[in-house]
């Protein structure tokens, strides 16, 4: 049985401001849980008696559960279709640190909004062995329940950071990447193993700000490039696309 306490709490995650008073966020789903527990341990966990009897050997006893029935789980999900277990984690507070992007490919996001997006993006970035990015602080935050969701448990292995774009791309000094319309053919450019590729917001693109701090500007030419297509591409879509060409060109 779950407590009013309880699923006032839960709810008030949906709110940033309720997370970072907390310093919580939600996960939910089997999927999501089985590929987080390996490396953080949630502080509370509500769930059906079958997913709690499957996984009790992965929690350790610090961890308050609540055993629930289908009706009470619907009660305390924030998803329409509840899947078997919700689990609070502790939000972690990962370290910047200038030299990962010396030393490897990282992202940045400015001002995307669309927690589908973030969360996808995570999912890519892992996907290509990339393990940090960096956001504008006016980025959505990948701890938004849905975001959460869409990393499908990407969240176990890359770090997501928040800072003043313009200021920590000047200091880098490194290379900075970022699309752009009217920017050169990706596959006809070099393109480093290490640095900052920057994605723009879904309608905006990359802020004036961030843009000045760009060193290549890059863009995806459509096939055939004679033929009229849509304006742009999803920014979760480009960054698939230009995180394969980079890795695809390590590998040659």
């Amino acid at each position: 049985m779950i407590s009013k306490a309880k699923l006032k709490l839960i709810h008030s995650l949906e709110r940033r401001k309720y997370r970072l008073e907390e310093s919580l966020f939600v996960a939910e789903g089997p999927r999501l849980l089985d590929e987080l527990l390996p490396v953080m341990q949630p502080v509370y966990v509500a769930a059906l008696p079958t997913w709690l009897e499957a996984h009790r050997h992965c929690l350790t006893p610090s961890v308050t559960t609540d055993c629930l029935t289908p009706d009470e789980l619907r009660r305390a999900s924030l998803m329409q279709a509840p899947q078997q277990v919700v689990a609070l984690f502790p939000l972690p507070h990962p370290e910047w640190d200038d030299r990962l992007a010396s030393e490897n490919l990282c992202l940045a996001l400015d001002g995307v909004q669309d927690p589908g997006n973030m969360g996808t993006i995570c999912r890519v970035a892992d996907w290509f062995g990339i393990t940090d990015i960096i956001c504008s602080p006016d980025t959505v935050d990948v701890f938004n329940p849905k975001a959460v969701q869409a990393t499908m448990g990407a969240l176990a292995r890359v770090r997501v950071h928040y800072a003043d774009l313009p200021s920590l791309l000047a200091r880098l000094r490194l290379p900075v990447y970022g699309t752009f319309l009217d920017g050169s053919d990706i596959y006809a450019q070099p393109l480093s193993d290490h640095g900052i590729i920057v994605m723009g917001n879904e309608g905006n693109g990359i802020s004036p700000k961030v843009g000045k701090q760009v060193t290549q500007r890059l863009y995806i030419p459509n096939f055939p490039r004679e033929r009229t297509t849509t304006e742009s591409l999803n920014v979760a879509v480009a960054t698939s696309i230009v995180c394969a060409e980079f890795r695809r060109r390590q590998q040659q």
